[in-house]
């Protein structure tokens, strides 16, 4: 398994991105770029690791990564835009992950909030975190599977696990499908960011519909507090939230932060 090539990586990014750095091995790439926030890492600061050994996913789920099979990386990010909005950024992620597996010929689709699939199986997770402080700050996290994983237990949310490579990449090099990823994501967010976080005004939730495979779904929503909601995901709103139709007739939003799993009913 090829090492990511560092010094390709920042070349090809460098006018993209303040710093791109790649480490050997690390805890968690979002738990250290939250430190380098705090202590004032630059915007648009990228970290890489080949392998994590104690990432955290939504709702402090634990999780390790195998050395060299995927994409584990950070982005730091100070986007100027109100802090009401960078929930929405995992949407931007979502089809950054998305164009980039298509470009290397698979047809990825979106599983909201969080999760990328390919044939029903879980592709990539995206993990977005505010940073405390006195300008609004956001650190995203992508994990994507590049190489098979070998014998992985399916996760709390039961999805299988994939990678590009069983679904027919068509190159598996990752420091090419890093710069593809990064590429894209720094267009669709330099898009979001001068709407000022506006998914709609940066053209940006039409696309994500048409990619999201849970609407249209009967689903259930299951909540922090045990209970569930069940009814028809029937749109994503400009904040990238879900809106959920009840059997009543009532109308739900449902906010990525709020939700425990969403399962089809």
């Amino acid at each position: 398994m090829p090492e990511i090539d560092a010094a390709r990586l920042t070349a090809a990014l460098q006018d993209r991105y303040a710093r791109v750095d790649v480490v050997e091995r690390t805890g968690s790439t979002n738990a250290d770029l939250r430190k380098a926030v705090e202590d004032g890492a630059a915007d648009r600061t990228v970290l890489l690791a080949e392998e994590q050994t104690a990432g955290v996913g939504r709702r402090a789920r634990p999780w390790s990564s195998p050395k060299g099979a995927g994409l584990y990386l950070s982005v730091a990010l100070r986007p100027g835009v109100p802090f009401s909005a960078l929930g929405s950024l995992s949407v931007v992620a979502g089809l950054a992950v998305r164009a980039a597996a298509a470009g290397v010929g698979v047809e990825a689709s979106l599983k909201w909030p969080n999760d990328v699939l390919v044939d029903g199986a879980k592709c990539a997770g995206i993990l977005a975190e505010a940073v405390a402080g006195a300008e609004p700050s956001i650190v995203l996290g992508i994990g994507l599977n590049v190489l098979p994983l070998g014998d992985v237990t399916p996760g709390p949310g039961g999805l299988p696990a994939t990678s590009l490579a069983e679904q027919g990449a068509t190159t598996t090099d990752r420091t090419d499908v890093a710069v593809a990823l990064l590429t894209e994501f720094d267009e669709l967010e330099r898009r979001w960011r001068l709407a000022g976080g506006d998914l709609t005004e940066a053209g940006l939730l039409g696309d994500y519909r048409a990619h999201c495979a849970t609407l249209g779904q009967d689903v259930e929503v299951q909540l922090p507090d045990g209970t569930s909601l069940i009814g028809r995901a029937a749109d994503i709103d400009p904040a990238g939230q879900l809106q959920v139709d009840m059997a009543g007739g009532q109308r739900h939003t449902v906010f990525a932060g709020d939700v425990v799993h969403v399962r089809p009913a």
